[in-house]
């Protein structure tokens, strides 16, 4: 084995997004991230104060979304939703490229709003994943939007939300970490539901994934890793 159970924990951002997921849920989820002590977790932002409470103390950081899932918030509310997570309590923010503008090439809005939030976010100590939702992008549109992500200092580009019609492809990852500057880490999202599949966008150069069955992905990694 190449890996140890820490690398692969600390690849994983626990996802705790779907619309119907009770509060009684999140508050599992997030004692199952403490539990696995996974890098983050992603939770609805309503919910992220409580979790930043739950996390505290331990090494696992509290993020949430932000113009979530289609990224068409105008910018000040991107900007102001950044502001509320941070007062939250919030490390690790997510959030979508405006999809729309990227289509419409768009590029100087697109770079506006990437450094809008970006600014805002690295101000208040935070970190920063953009969303392209690869699965309705050209390869060309999903270069400059690495290109834009590298020139303002963004800290992760993200394949998708997992909420669009398609998730992380082997194509897309190798690709985004082409064009990405060494500072730009990349998340894979959307599909990563084994320890086998974590491990080949791992090999593809992604330091991050975003994904719900966090506690299957890390039982199997203990199993092979003869670990209890």
């Amino acid at each position: 084995m190449d890996y140890t159970y820490e690398q692969i924990a600390r690849m994983i951002d626990h996802s705790l997004l779907h619309p119907v997921m009770t509060d009684e849920e999140l508050e599992t989820g997030c004692r199952v991230a403490l539990d696995y002590d996974v890098a983050s977790v992603c939770i609805k932002p309503y919910y992220l104060k409580r979790c930043a409470e739950l996390l505290a103390g331990s090494r696992v950081a509290p993020g949430t979304v932000l113009g979530f899932p289609h990224g068409g918030n105008r910018t000040s509310i991107k900007v102001a939703e950044a502001e509320q997570a941070l007062r939250d309590g919030g490390i690790e923010l997510d959030f979508v490229a405006n999809i729309g503008k990227v289509l419409s090439g768009d590029w100087d809005f697109v770079r506006d709003d990437v450094r809008a939030v970006t600014q805002c976010a690295h101000a208040g100590g935070g970190r920063v994943k953009v969303i392209f939702e690869n699965c309705y992008l050209q390869d060309p549109q999903k270069i400059r939007l690495c290109e834009i992500c590298g020139e303002v200092g963004v800290d992760w580009v993200k394949t998708s939300t997992g909420y669009g019609t398609g998730g992380a492809t082997d194509e897309d990852l190798t690709l985004m970490r082409e064009h990405s500057p060494p500072s730009v880490q990349v998340k894979a999202a959307g599909g990563i539901r084994t320890l086998d599949r974590l491990l080949e966008v791992r090999a593809l150069g992604a330091t991050r994934v975003g994904a719900t069955r966090t506690v299957e992905i890390l039982d199997e990694c203990k199993t092979r890793l003869g670990q209890p």
